[in-house]
């Protein structure tokens, strides 16, 4: 008799394609949100380096929301055996 119990990952809950659609809009929605602000703040009549870091932070902004968007339409990675 062996005391040694295997682990094992639980399986993931499978995701409705309805919210990752959703998901997806609402990501779309904030890009256009995040572009419209990158204009609004391009064009304040702030300080330059103000401005510059602003716009340079909004557009990081965009790029994170870029990335979720892309992870979520990869899928889960495969397991390794």
């Amino acid at each position: 008799m062996s005391t040694i119990v295997p682990f094992r990952r639980p399986k993931p809950a499978p995701r409705a394609a309805c919210d990752v659609a959703a998901v997806a809009s609402d990501l779309l929605a904030v890009l256009d949100q995040l572009e419209g602000l990158v204009e609004r703040a391009a064009a304040m009549d702030r300080p330059p380096l103000e401005v510059e870091r602003s716009v340079q932070h909004l557009l990081d902004a965009i790029s994170a929301v870029e990335r979720a968007s892309d992870t979520l339409g990869e899928g889960c990675a495969p397991e390794i055996a």
